[in-house]
């Protein structure tokens, strides 16, 4: 079984991700940490106890992964809500059920927090951000438990594709059991729609 873990928004820097977050929700996300293995850093802004949104960007004062960063952070761009994840209790079981090639399971590590997640090789997102990456976390309880409580909440989460048909046969691959609704587009996109403290807002794009 999957469920929804994490929104992701990339961003050139994290100044600009967390003006974009805090312009969109009015809410600030709280200071994340460092991804070696990538180089890159993030702020976090939790969604619940087991759910949260990420803002992530090349980190410039580390050295060159010597590969390629993931969630396309080299390909540059403004800030936008590019991808998601799903949480997995066995992460390569999962991975290998998937209909769609979704990377890599690679171990990853933030300060204390250790984890296992599918990161394509060269970089880019499984089927353009909608669908989702596979993260299955060492740790208990859910990192977003320790996150900062401000008020916000995920009401409701859209993916479109130009073959939405791929995105739903990959879902029921991975025994996703939350709902997300599925439309056909002329790109990639993800949309997230939140309960904030000033009312119902979203970030993304059709």
């Amino acid at each position: 079984m999957t469920r929804i873990d994490h929104l992701i928004v990339t961003a050139p820097d994290l100044g600009s991700g967390l003006e974009f977050v805090k312009d969109a929700l009015g809410v600030e996300p709280q200071a994340g940490g460092k991804h070696a293995a990538m180089a890159t850093h993030n702020l976090v802004l939790r969604l619940g106890s087991s759910l949260y949104l990420e803002v992530i960007s090349a980190d410039p004062e580390a050295p060159s992964p010597g590969r390629p960063r993931w969630f396309e952070l080299d390909d540059g761009g403004p800030p936008r809500l590019a991808a998601w994840a799903a949480r997995t209790d066995d992460i390569r079981t999962t991975a290998a059920a998937a209909s769609e090639s979704l990377g890599t399971v690679t171990e990853m590590t933030r300060g204390d927090l250790n984890w296992l997640i599918t990161i394509p090789d060269d970089g880019k997102l499984p089927l353009g951000g909608a669908a989702p990456g596979l993260i299955e976390w060492q740790a208990s309880p859910h990192p977003a438990a320790r996150m900062r409580d401000v008020g916000c909440s995920l009401a409701a989460l859209e993916v479109s594709h130009p073959d939405p048909r791929r995105v739903s046969a990959l879902l029921e691959s991975l025994a996703f059991r939350d709902h997300v609704a599925i439309s056909i587009g002329e790109r990639p996109g993800v949309v997230a729609h939140f309960q904030t403290p000033s009312g119902p807002r979203s970030l993304g794009v059709r």
